[in-house]
């Protein structure tokens, strides 16, 4: 092994969980500020055998990575079960959640005590830029299904995967 990690330097972890189906520029703006603040960001995409996803597991991870790759540190893989043991299998202290309204803090504020009850990690609420707080992947998919313009909303490449999704239906 080379790198910090080799020469004892403990990198600071976090993750961005999330189902991500598809990525908007909301979840790309939270990940780039972790970026920001994180060695290592890992982006977590959630594996609901319940849900039919409009874009498969590894559909998403490969628009993710593509369009994070400009930041240099994040790190995408899919999780099923509890985000505690995807923590604690990677030695990740933090959870990195974006919150779009006060109705968004009454949920993950639930959900960060439970995580930090079960396994003792933090999750910092990063507040959600003012043009993104309206957004979320299952309004996007509403919407373009209906024809509606969406591409401010999402990367150029994930718009493209999108309308070329939609469009086999």
């Amino acid at each position: 092994m080379t790198g910090p990690e080799s020469e004892g330097i403990q990198l600071r972890r976090a993750v961005c969980p999330g189902s991500f189906d598809p990525i908007t520029n909301g979840h790309l703006d939270i990940i780039g500020r972790a970026s920001k603040l994180y060695d290592v960001v890992h982006v977590a995409v959630m594996i609901n055998q319940s849900k039919k996803g409009l874009f498969t597991v590894d559909e998403r991870i490969d628009l993710i990575r593509r369009v994070t790759a400009e930041f240099g540190n994040v790190e995408v893989e899919s999780f099923h079960g509890l985000l505690v043991d995807f923590c604690k299998q990677r030695d990740i202290p933090a959870i990195v959640k974006g919150l779009r309204a006060v109705s968004d803090f009454d949920y993950e504020l639930q959900m960060a005590q439970m995580n930090n009850g079960l396994s003792g990690v933090e999750t910092l609420f990063v507040p959600t830029n003012p043009i993104y707080s309206f957004l979320s992947s299952s309004l996007v998919k509403e919407v373009a299904t209906w024809g509606g313009d969406v591409s401010h909303l999402l990367p150029p490449l994930v718009h493209e995967a999108l309308t070329e999704r939609l469009g086999e239906r």
